[in-house]
């Protein structure tokens, strides 16, 4: 809902109008509505430019066969994706007798934004063990924020772990364990 839609201003202006309609037509089932007293030249500019954009949509979608559908990302697949990281990284560091610590002890130095200052860390001269205690607190604060259901977070984290094991990897293959 645009709410003053006929409120002339930075944020009612003709582009402004067509990006925040723009947004929410990214939705299968995403609707506009613009409460105003009157049109105005900006609301009939994003209005036209809006409606010249699906209609060119529903040709091509209409000439290729396309029939729009919501991304179907089920819960399922994100529990597999981690239970294949669980796998991996038992695999890679083992059991070990650690304990399982999540959500514990936070990794110093690590954001809610994954590494610190979206800096990658520089680990050349971490030794494997700490690294392998380091991939564990990452692997439980991944499980921790897809728990919370945030699942941008998990994949940093997730990401962050694959690097991290790819060092580990290495460092292996180079016989400095």
């Amino acid at each position: 809902a645009i709410l003053d839609a006929d409120k002339e201003g930075f944020l009612r202006s003709g582009t402004s109008l067509i990006q925040t309609i723009g947004r929410a037509a990214r939705n299968v089932s995403g609707q506009v509505h613009m409460y105003a007293d009157r049109i105005t030249d900006s609301m009939a500019k994003a209005i036209d430019e809006t409606n010249r954009r699906r209609a060119k949509q529903v040709a091509y979608n209409v000439a290729n066969g396309v029939d729009p559908q919501p991304l179907r990302k089920r819960i399922s697949d994100i529990t597999e994706m981690l239970a294949r990281e669980d796998a991996d990284t038992e695999e890679l560091i083992g059991g070990g007798g650690r304990q399982q610590s999540r959500g514990k002890a936070p990794v110093p130095g690590l954001s809610s934004r994954g590494a610190a200052g979206g800096q990658s860390r520089t680990l050349g001269g971490l030794p494997a063990v700490d690294l392998a205690d380091l991939i564990q607190q990452l692997t439980d604060q991944m499980h921790l924020a897809a728990g919370e259901l945030q699942f941008e977070l998990a994949a940093r984290l997730r990401d962050e772990i694959g690097d991290l094991k790819k060092e580990l990897r290495g460092m292996r293959a180079a016989g400095k364990i």
